[in-house]
């Protein structure tokens, strides 16, 4: 274990005062929910030390913890920006939504059975309705491989949008 920086050292101190003021404050009650960590917190720690051992140098695990996105539109897009982030895929909040709301209106379950696609067994599926060789071709990693999934479904069409585009945030109609 590395000796705590004058950083870390600073922000115990902070967390210190802020807990004593916080329990001073508030009371005996707030002070037992302050010092029982949620299981979100508990689990990054060892089982192998005990709580008044944990240190700052623990609390890095704690930001792996999996984001929370809204399981909506705004979520869904949100999530996407983030994958598409991590695989250097262009697109910007404003151009997902605008193409999405052309193309599902939102819907997730959108499918199109009229065009052409459609007529040749593989219709528009999705929030930016793609079809499935489309899909298949520009899956991104880390995305379940289901079509209608809505993160995947965005992410594949700004992939497939990035490569005949330059970008999502490019296209102002059908694509």
């Amino acid at each position: 274990m590395t000796a705590p920086t004058h950083r870390t050292t600073s922000r115990i101190a902070r967390f210190r005062k802020f807990s004593v003021t916080g329990m001073a404050t508030a009371g005996a009650a707030a002070a037992a929910l302050m010092l029982t960590p949620s299981a979100a917190q508990a689990a990054p720690v060892s089982a192998n030390l005990p709580a008044a051992q944990v240190t700052a140098a623990d609390a890095p695990a704690a930001k792996k913890a999996k984001k929370q996105y809204a399981d909506n539109l705004d979520g869904w897009i949100k999530e996407a920006l983030d994958i598409m982030k991590s695989h250097n895929i262009p697109g910007t909040y404003e151009g997902l939504h605008r193409n999405i709301m052309r193309e599902s209106s939102g819907n997730p379950d959108a499918q199109n059975n009229w065009d052409v696609n459609a007529q040749n067994g593989t219709p528009s599926k999705g929030l930016l309705q793609v079809i499935q060789p489309t899909f298949d071709a520009y899956h991104v990693p880390g995305t379940p491989h289901d079509l209608t999934d809505p993160v995947a479904n965005i992410t594949a069409a700004a992939n497939y949008a990035a490569d005949k585009y330059g970008s999502i945030d490019n296209v102002d109609s059908a694509y």
